[in-house]
């Protein structure tokens, strides 16, 4: 790994440190571990990070040695983990669980953002649950600003696209809601049902799409873990 300025001190967390806590960095790995490859993809997973940010950590990842960069035929780039890299799963996985288990949930839904919650919906969306035709299912914030209160995933062939515009298909269901509400089912902190039969959630369309949605939707990876804060 290159050597960079930093603490000054032997103690290996603080030459970790030194690589992984600048700011947005751990989350440009937690990228990389979900799968994302291509430079855009990064960036709907950490939208509020700007690009020219984003191309600084990856180019500082890839000095450490932690990303390595593939330039393909035509000249598009693709990211990848090297094995240190890959390494991390387990910090990065341990980080998120903590999180989860030890911080109040309130925290968590002061920091709600649309584009997060649906691009990781759409990478975790189990199509296996949804009729093997195309899909079209929208997700509709009312509260939010016009660019960001509808959402669409399409889902066929087993793969999901997520839209923020009409994609013009047929709606096979439309999922009206609050931000807070749809995030707190995603970190596992409510139900489908239970947020329905409080008036916070309405569901209209296809009877089986809706009534499997809580295998469908699929759930944060850290959803499960057991929460100690409340």
């Amino acid at each position: 790994m290159q050597e960079r300025g930093g603490y000054g001190q032997f103690c290996p967390v603080s030459m970790a440190s030194e690589i992984l806590c600048s700011r947005w960095t751990t989350l440009v790995v937690r990228e990389l571990l979900c799968g994302s490859t291509r430079f855009n993809e990064l960036r709907r997973g950490v939208p509020k990070m700007s690009p020219a940010l984003l191309s600084k950590r990856l180019k500082e990842l890839e000095q450490s040695g932690v990303v390595t960069t593939l330039r393909k035929p035509g000249g598009a780039v693709e990211y990848g983990l090297t094995p240190a890299g890959e390494e991390l799963r387990p910090l990065i996985i341990g980080l998120g669980n903590w999180a989860q288990r030890w911080m109040e949930s309130r925290l968590s839904l002061k920091n709600l953002d649309p584009s997060l919650l649906m691009w990781d919906m759409r990478r975790n969306l189990d199509a296996g649950h949804l009729p093997s035709r195309r899909c079209t299912i929208q997700f509709l914030y009312p509260e939010l600003i016009a660019s960001q209160k509808s959402w669409w995933l399409v889902v066929e062939n087993g793969s999901a696209d997520l839209c923020n515009f009409d994609p013009g298909y047929d709606l096979d269901l439309l999922v009206r809601g609050s931000l807070r509400s749809m995030t707190a089912i995603w970190m596992g902190l409510t139900t489908i049902r239970r947020e329905a039969d409080a008036g916070q959630l309405d569901i209209e369309g296809d009877p089986a799409i809706a009534k499997s949605m809580q295998q469908w939707l699929g759930l944060s990876g850290f959803a499960t873990v057991q929460r100690m804060a409340q």
